[in-house]
């Protein structure tokens, strides 16, 4: 259960673009400082952040995010450095440098290259570095991207062999039904391999980001099918999350032995 969280010593930690951009820029603060706080107890931290297109968009004189892949490419070609610098200047109170590594579906997917990121991600950490990772949107087509960067913080999860992943969102918890409709009831605890029997999950769209409750759902399986414990909770509440509060929506992850007979 969440108490756990504190003993996890290697985690990835996921936050989507509704939650860093906009009038919710200044969430940033709060977070960086709630990684900071368990990097310093000696987690080993990997930050998967969206909102590089969500952040390139003003600067681009976009009022809605672009459907056309070309003018997504743009946008997250501008906004990823500044994202990066604000994640960097907040980390610099704290000490901790960061490391931007960006990621295509078909690197996870071709044996050498996923083996080259692995070997990256390990030197990063041992040298206590604070990995900020996204989807390289410059180089990806419709054909392989990974969609949504929940499912990327789950591949990459499994890639270094983390104990736990936070998928944060604007939504505290997963939800019996979307939040907002009679008769939604907030969902404590998903054991392993629960299939969820009469629960109704929807997308969301906030005009910048991507992924819903059935992403973060199809997320977390996969994670737990590989092991990997799951906290899905609102960005607001990470510092709580990771200091072992029961909060948020807990998915116990399947045994070795059922992981190697999934």
């Amino acid at each position: 259960m969440q108490e756990q969280a504190p003993g996890a010593t290697r985690i990835v930690v996921k936050v989507g673009s509704s939650s860093i951009s906009g009038d919710k820029a200044g969430q940033v603060v709060p977070l960086v400082a709630a990684l900071a706080a368990t990097h310093a107890r000696g987690a080993e931290i990997v930050l998967v952040s969206s909102g590089a297109i969500a952040t390139g968009m003003p600067h681009l004189r976009l009022l809605d995010r672009p459907t056309d892949l070309a003018v997504q490419q743009a946008a997250a070609a501008v906004g990823q450095n500044l994202l990066i610098k604000r994640y960097q200047e907040q980390l610099d109170g704290f000490g901790i440098v960061a490391g931007q590594v960006l990621l295509t579906a078909g690197d996870l997917e071709n044996p050498k290259h996923r083996s080259n990121a692995e070997r990256a991600f390990d030197t990063l950490l041992a040298l206590r570095i604070l990995p900020i990772v996204n989807e390289n949107d410059t180089v990806a087509t419709h054909e392989i991207r990974f969609g949504d960067n929940d499912r990327l913080a789950a591949l990459v999860a499994e890639l270094i062999g983390a104990d736990l992943l936070v998928l944060l969102s604007d939504v505290e918890a997963l939800y019996t039904r979307p939040p907002g409709e009679p008769g939604a009831e907030p969902i404590a605890f998903v054991g392993a391999g629960d299939p969820l029997t009469g629960i109704v999950v929807g997308e969301s769209d906030t005009g910048v980001g991507t992924g819903g409750a059935a992403t973060k759902v199809a997320a977390a399986r996969y994670a737990t099918d590989a092991g990997i414990a799951v906290l899905l909770t609102a960005t607001e509440h990470v510092a709580r999350a990771l200091d072992g509060e029961r909060i948020g929506t807990w998915f116990e992850p399947a045994t070795a032995t059922e992981s190697a007979a999934g």
